[in-house]
């Protein structure tokens, strides 16, 4: 296995180098800084690396943004550890988002590394047998992101937590409208899925829905694929094509992080929004359009309006039904549920014998705090029925220990940090709940809930 590992620190680069001598089946590269190994990267695109491993607190580009920077140039499957002297919930959930593996707090046993990376060769061992014999593979079953095992407990029939019911509810009720909704909650919580949702059980099921990450398309790029555009509208325009907005005519668009839409975007969505009509890239024809728009953020919506970053006016138009989705953490009566059929999902994908969760293995599930949400559940599920021997998954196929010290380190906990944030929103806002909760941008019912939940009320 050949790793790339990178460390300002070369006393403790040395000596990870040192310790990794007495494993001959590791090759490993060693980088002072993040610049250098992605310099390197782009000097040899042959070099194939199996696994990063990286430092987060590093001068001029720190750990995380060096992940984000590999997402872009490295084009081959690769699978990456975050090694941190100052463990944060923060620094953790950002390096969720990006993938990574596993997480190790600087004073760990080097033992524990080992374990991790042979963990990750069992796992590209297992799949790469399973690639070989394709008729283990279901291609129904298939579903990279698990929305399926999502999507199952997002219905009327399915039981949901009392937190879920009120988003729910309200789906339900502005699903068969063509009122705009605006979704908003933490990442990984499923506002895709339940985009989706209210698509299936609008008027507009039959139609088109399409979906649009705003934060993953370059700038450049972003309104030729929103807006569409006529051919010679830039050097590479050979024939002319519609945009996303045309494709879902008559359905419905999920813009999905549209805090990062940037501002010249924005007006022209504004026109859209107001006009019901659009303009392709090149052309001065407006082009008549009928879509229902249903976006989503994560980001602090009330503060990108406050700083400018975001048009207040497309913000009302968008918001027109606005739905908190709670987080994973307030929905501990769908967890098992969700787990379970991601369970029989890979099983299924995967062509595994049944496996079972241990009661203990429940309860580790049921006891965790689940910062990454629905979707870092579905990972470690998913990693579990890969990497479990025999037809039952213990405690520790969830590999959940290492994900604990990090979020629990310093005895930090989500429920601390949102009690400690609530009461500083009260505190700046002079007690003001109203200005308190828009410091937050969060709704003021859920605010209230909150209040009444942490006794701060």
């Amino acid at each position: 296995m050949k790793i790339c590992f990178v460390e300002d620190d070369i006393n403790y680069r040395k000596a990870l180098e040192i310790s990794f001598k007495y494993y001959p089946q590791y090759e490993v590269v060693g980088f002072k800084n993040a610049h250098d190994a992605l310099k390197a990267l782009q000097q040899n695109p042959n070099q194939i690396f199996e696994v990063f491993i990286t430092d987060i607190n590093m001068p001029k580009m720190d750990g995380l943004e060096f992940l984000h920077e590999l997402e872009k140039c490295v084009k081959y499957e690769y699978k990456s550890i975050v090694i941190t002297g100052n463990a944060s919930v923060q620094n953790a959930i950002k390096a969720l988002r990006l993938g990574v593996k596993d997480f190790l707090v600087k004073g760990f046993d080097f033992e524990e590394l080992i374990a991790t990376l042979e963990r990750l060769q069992k796992e590209k061992n297992v799949l790469s047998s399973l690639k070989r014999d394709s008729s283990k593979y279901s291609k129904k079953s298939k579903d990279h992101f698990g929305s399926q095992a999502v999507a199952s407990r997002i219905s009327e029939k399915s039981p949901v937590s009392p937190a879920m019911q009120v988003a729910l509810k309200t789906a339900l009720k502005v699903a068969p409208t063509d009122a705009n909704v605006f979704l908003t909650g933490q990442s990984g919580v499923g506002k895709d899925v339940f985009a989706n949702f209210i698509h299936t059980n609008s008027l507009r099921a039959k139609a088109p829905f399409v979906a649009i990450n705003m934060a993953a398309i370059p700038e450049h790029l972003l309104e030729s694929e929103l807006f569409g555009y006529e051919k010679g509208a830039f050097t590479d325009a050979s024939a002319s094509k519609p945009g996303i907005l045309e494709d879902a005519n008559g359905g419905s668009v999920f813009l999905d992080e549209i805090g990062e839409m940037p501002s010249s975007l924005q007006v022209k969505l504004l026109r859209v929004l107001q006009e019901k009509t659009l303009t392709r890239l090149g052309s001065s024809k407006h082009i008549p359009i009928d879509v229902r728009f249903i976006s989503a953020t994560n980001a602090n919506i009330t503060q990108k309006i406050a700083n400018g970053s975001f048009r207040e006016d497309l913000f009302f138009r968008l918001q027109t039904i606005p739905i908190t989705i709670p987080p994973l953490s307030e929905r501990k009566d769908e967890i098992l549920a969700i787990a379970q059929d991601k369970l029989e999902q890979t099983i299924q994908t995967y062509g595994f014998k049944s496996k079972t969760l241990t009661q203990e293995a429940q309860q580790k599930l049921l006891d965790y705090s689940w910062p990454g949400n629905i979707r870092e559940l579905i990972s470690v599920i998913e990693r579990a029925v890969i990497l479990s021997e025999g037809s039952e998954i213990g405690i520790q196929d969830l590999a959940l220990e290492s994900r604990e010290r990090v979020f629990g380190s310093h005895n930090t906990s989500f429920a601390n940090l949102e009690k400690e944030l609530l009461a500083r929103a009260l505190l700046e806002s002079q007690g003001d709940i109203t200005r308190a909760s828009d410091l937050l941008g969060m709704d003021i019912k859920v605010f209230k809930q909150k209040l009444t939940q942490y006794k701060l009320a």
